[in-house]
């Protein structure tokens, strides 16, 4: 039997009422009701009601059919909701509230704001000028490209006296390859967008070309509206955003190729990032957007701020920020002076920015935690850890748009962190106080609740730069290059010591020809399972070496000293400049390095592993050149051309469609594979 009868609806009115027509104000939070409880014959009989308050319940989704026809006001706070779509049925809403309904993401929000055209706030914040976004701003894009696709892959593919299932074969297909080509926007909304372009590709089918859809179509789907603002950054901070981040006026010194779209580095909204001309380079990759979105107290004058990290975001398996039909993530964090940012590579758009003013960033890693949400069920979020000069790791829940907690992990700066591949919940940090330590942040509840603790304390004999785990096993050997050499650790937790010394140096070629332990390693990575790259600070030095030649874990004592089994040596700058590190693509088998003029130097060994893989440890004098080598444009921002530009860290996302480039002159570089 339902819950809700006539007595409780009355009993429940505010203020009480005699009579179900009159109740304009309705409170049913925390009954403990699910979806089956709102019987729609009882509702339909509640034709005055304003407001009402389903929190604190069960619900899972909307029945079709409340009849609600005069409802302004719906709160439904800490339910189970899984879809909104349903709330298009109350077309007189004004004020909705679904906060904390896990299930629900940055879509959602735009879907029902798209659906609702008399919303004013959601989730208590006042929506007006993003909902005119969403509406109206790109439906004029949106229908542009979904009718260029017709034109160019479809027309010629229907007969002029079609069949019935010829108009359904093509339309099926037409459906099926709109949504999965015609992308926009930020990799966050695709899950929007991809049911915009569903919407107007029907209706182009319909009401432009006369063909008739089956009955497979979502009603909801027949509402003819404009759509997102899709450039825009997405959240409720999209103002703050477009603040910290300025417009810069630009003269490019050389042409464009011309094969280069026109304006393509200005495709965001203007309010969002800097905006940089330039010309591109005879490469395979050209520059797609020139970021200043790091300056402090957002000053169009700063160079200075230098920036330090960059980390893609990775695909959850499941979730908002998951777009199973781009097959890689094209959101990067950045991190320099004051702020960490989250960009949108492909159309340059600054989707959120967290600011600490007494902090100077200097590494963030990414994380996927699987949460429970309640009733046995989990959930995937991707969470940021993010740390620097106060010796504090800032742990932000992304797609919630929260920074929920902090570890005070070590009393001197963090120089970088990394989250081991094997347990999600493991996050080292690398202090200038010459220690890494091992931590386990723990799994925030609902309320964000967390514990973390402190597993292992590694000592280091010089100050820890970079910090690589062995992919076939992450759970026993950490690798790290510090200021003074290059060290390897047991990290197995099964072992009582908690504090332990490094249990190898290895050793590399010296500029004598001999072989030193002492030289400063700034930048280090696995480019497969077995193949170390390792970059000094010492002029043109990064050696491609085997850990499993190299190291005998099967070796007794502590403190041991070993040759590095060095493959080949890449041919890099002659500069000494230090902290300019490296990065692979081990999916490509790339590898990357940025140098002292802003170029990045780019390595494909595809047609070395192999050759490596079989030497049976033979060592390779081989210098390898690189592959090509993208010129740093020449800028000019503000009528000033920024000189001394150090490419401090280069990564691609892993499938190898854009780089990213963070420099020392506070400007993000965004390169595109062409």
């Amino acid at each position: 039997m339902s819950k809700i009868t006539t007595e409780l609806l009355l009993e429940r009115a505010v203020p009480k009422s005699t009579r179900l027509r009159k109740i304009e104000t309705l409170n049913l939070s925390k009954l403990q009701l699910k979806t089956g409880d709102l019987d729609p014959r009882l509702f339909s009989r509640l034709r005055h009601l304003r407001k009402l308050d389903l929190s604190d319940n069960l619900l899972d989704k909307f029945p079709n059919s409340l009849n609600l026809p005069d409802l302004r006001v719906l709160n439904c706070n800490n339910n189970k909701l899984e879809d909104v779509t349903a709330l298009k049925q109350f077309p007189l809403l004004e004020e909705l509230s679904y906060e904390n309904n896990v299930f629900l993401t940055l879509n959602d929000d735009y879907k029902v704001i798209f659906l609702l055209q008399n919303l004013r706030l959601l989730n208590g914040k006042d929506i007006t000028k993003l909902a005119n976004h969403v509406r109206n701003a790109n439906s004029h894009k949106l229908t542009s490209k979904v009718t260029t696709h017709w034109e160019k892959f479809f027309r010629d593919q229907l007969p002029e006296n079609h069949t019935a299932e010829q108009v359904k074969s093509i339309k099926k297909e037409f459906l099926k390859s709109v949504q999965m080509n015609v992308v926009y926007g930020p990799s966050s909304l695709s899950e929007f967008t991809r049911w915009r372009v569903k919407m107007i590709a029907e209706q182009f089918l319909t009401y432009s070309l006369g063909l008739e859809l089956d009955t497979d179509t979502e009603p909801e789907e027949k509402i003819d509206e404009d759509e997102k603002e899709s450039t825009e950054s997405p959240s409720e901070a999209a103002e703050d955003v477009g603040q910290c981040a300025l417009q810069v006026t630009v003269t490019p010194s050389k042409r464009k190729r011309k094969n280069s779209k026109p304006g393509s580095v200005n495709k965001r909204c203007k309010s969002q990032a800097n905006t940089v001309e330039e010309a591109a380079e005879d490469v395979s990759a050209e520059p797609l957007h020139f970021l200043q979105c790091h300056s402090k107290g957002n000053s169009r004058e700063d160079f200075k701020t230098e920036l330090w990290s960059c980390v893609f975001e990775p695909l959850l398996d499941s979730g908002a920020r998951k777009d199973p039909i781009v097959s890689s993530s094209r959101t990067v964090a950045t991190c320099g002076g004051e702020s960490v940012c989250l960009i949108d590579c492909e159309t340059g758009t600054v989707l959120k920015k967290y600011k600490v003013a007494t902090e100077v960033f200097f590494s963030v890693a990414w994380t996927t935690l699987t949460m429970e949400i309640g009733d046995s069920q989990k959930k995937s979020h991707n969470i940021l850890a993010a740390a620097g000069r106060r010796g504090i790791v800032k742990l932000i829940h992304v797609a919630a748009d929260f920074c929920y907690g902090e570890i005070k992990a070590h009393k001197k700066p963090i120089a970088t962190v990394c989250f081991s591949p094997a347990r999600e919940t493991h996050l080292f940090t690398a202090s200038y106080d010459k220690r890494i330590a091992l931590w386990d942040i723990g799994i925030p509840d609902c309320d964000y609740n967390f514990k973390a603790s402190q597993l292992l304390m590694l000592e280091v004999p010089s100050v820890p730069l970079r910090l690589a785990l062995v992919p076939t096993c992450p759970e026993q050997y950490l690798l790290a290059g510090c200021e003074n050499g290059c060290f390897t650790w047991n990290i197995k937790l099964d072992k009582k010591q908690k504090n332990r010394p490094y249990e190898a140096a290895f050793q590399f070629p010296d500029e004598d020809g001999g072989m030193t332990t002492s030289h400063s390693v700034d930048g280090l990575a696995f480019l497969n399972d077995d193949v170390v790259v390792s970059k000094s600070s010492k002029p043109g030095c990064i050696f491609l070496w085997s850990w499993s030649r190299s190291f005998d874990t099967k070796g007794k004592g502590c403190q041991q000293t070993v040759s590095a089994v060095i493959l080949a040596e890449l041919e890099w700058s002659t500069t000494d400049m230090p902290y300019l590190t490296l990065s692979t693509c081990p999916a490509k088998d790339y590898v990357f390095c940025g140098d002292e003029k802003g170029s990045i130097w780019m390595y494909n060994l595809s047609n070395h592993t192999r050759a490596w893989s079989s030497a049976k440890g033979k060592r390779s004098d081989r210098h390898i050149p690189p592959t090509q080598i993208l010129k740093w444009p020449e800028l000019r921002v503000a009528g000033e051309q920024p000189t001394e530009v150090l490419a401090n860290n280069v990564v691609s996302d892993p499938t190898l469609t854009y780089l990213v480039v963070v420099t020392s002159v506070n400007i993000i570089a965004i390169w595109k594979k062409s």
